[in-house]
């Protein structure tokens, strides 16, 4: 717990609007760099969050909000603090050294061709009706062929993936309770798959990600076995759902900035730069939670050792000290590269040069071959704005092709 020093309450996990998300944080940062949130104090200026993210006297929580909902020990607990996003030390500094060299933005740029082979399959399938809910048409089946293709399994899989995925990621969810037997099914699984993988490449590694994983060494030290299976159902994991519900995300930003889209939809060559202002302006992860190891005193309010912390990067997002005009969405934006989405320090998400790839991908062939901005052809509500969030549904209507 902290002492009792006074902070602006902080309320908005349970609404459906983003954009009154964005208000009250705007509102609470306004008041305090800190506010204090549903699970502990929130961190809301893009210095401090950015400060505590490189800070070694925070740590992610052993099995992320396992503990907080009661679940210290079990399969549930030794599968989640085994996984790369919980390790620490050396151990977690020598598992992201022996992967380096395997997320790269060259290793990302070959999966191109994936990217727009699927979105183009999308888009023809529902290009001449003239409507489409963008999330279930388009943004959440797009992510996980190509992660199929990453790692070199068979196209014609990748629904059994997707569930796999649905499953295991309920792993970050502030509600857990009676999923843990559905999430340890689908991860036994999914490491039965990947386990066939890595006997058939034991003889003939091929041009993909797995047999890089295998190939990967650093002073004859090489990944183990277990480790090959937790970071192929890792990747599943953080490429997912982050994807999906970025894109779906992005897609409805633009379709309120009818202007950004048809901007983007004439000059593709910024799709690159639209991701980062779109991430920055409407990310699906507004916090990264940490767990302080020692007592600290960040901007003179002290965080007792064990008190969960959230780095608020959305609110850092669009903190004026950092991004002038923050509210604005401007897919030009010189500053848009300072955004935190993907988080920062150690734990600076490893697949994103993968993501910024897909995105721009997407972003850059749905604007083209859909010219005219659509619009909204029922409501867009969100899921809780906790861990991955995004729209529930996103229904438009579009000149049909």
């Amino acid at each position: 717990m902290t002492t009792a020093i006074a902070l602006p309450a902080l309320d908005y996990e349970n609404l459906d609007d983003a954009g009154e998300a964005h208000r009250r944080i705007a509102r609470a940062r306004a008041s305090a760099p800190i506010a204090m949130g549903a699970h502990g104090p929130e961190i809301l200026s893009h210095d401090l969050v950015r400060a505590l993210l490189r800070d070694d006297r925070f740590v992610v929580p052993p099995g992320f909000a396992l503990a907080p909902q009661g679940i210290t020990s079990g399969p549930l607990w030794d599968r989640a603090t085994r996984s790369l996003l919980c390790l620490e030390g050396g151990e977690h500094h020598r598992l992201r050294r022996l992967i380096a060299k395997a997320f790269t933005p060259r290793s990302a740029a070959r999966m191109r061709a994936a990217c727009v082979q699927v979105i183009s399959g999308l888009l023809d399938a529902c290009a001449g009706t003239g409507s489409c809910d963008v999330v279930a048409d388009i943004s959440r089946p797009y992510p996980v062929p190509i992660i199929c293709a990453l790692l070199g399994a068979p196209p014609q899989d990748w629904q059994r993936f997707s569930a796999w995925a649905d499953d295991v990621l309920r792993l970050f969810s502030w509600n857990i309770a009676g999923t843990e037997n559905d999430i340890l099914r689908s991860w036994d699984e999914l490491d039965g798959y990947v386990d066939r993988m890595v006997a058939e490449r034991s003889d003939s590694l091929t041009d993909d990600l797995l047999s890089d994983l295998i190939r990967a060494e650093e002073d004859g030290d090489r990944l183990a076995h277990d480790e090959l299976l937790m970071l192929a159902g890792g990747l599943l994991m953080a490429g997912t759902d982050t994807t999906r519900n970025q894109l779906a995300a992005a897609i409805e930003d633009l379709i309120a900035h009818p202007d950004q889209w048809e901007l983007l939809a004439a000059h593709p060559e910024l799709a690159p730069n639209a991701v980062e202002e779109l991430m920055r302006h409407n990310p699906i992860v507004f916090g990264a939670v940490r767990l302080a190891v020692e007592d600290v005193e960040l901007a003179g309010v002290p965080i007792a050792a064990g008190t969960l912390v959230i780095a608020n990067t959305a609110a850092a997002n669009r903190d004026p000290a950092a991004h002038d005009d923050p509210d604005r969405l401007d897919i030009t934006r010189a500053d848009a590269h300072s955004m935190l989405t993907f988080g920062g320090g150690m734990h600076y998400c490893l697949g994103s040069h993968l993501a910024r790839t897909e995105l721009a991908e997407a972003l850059s062939i749905i604007t083209q071959r859909i010219p005219t901005p659509p619009r909204l052809a029922g409501s867009a509500p969100w899921k809780p704005l906790t861990g991955i969030t995004g729209p529930v549904s996103l229904p438009i209507e579009f000149a049909a092709a």
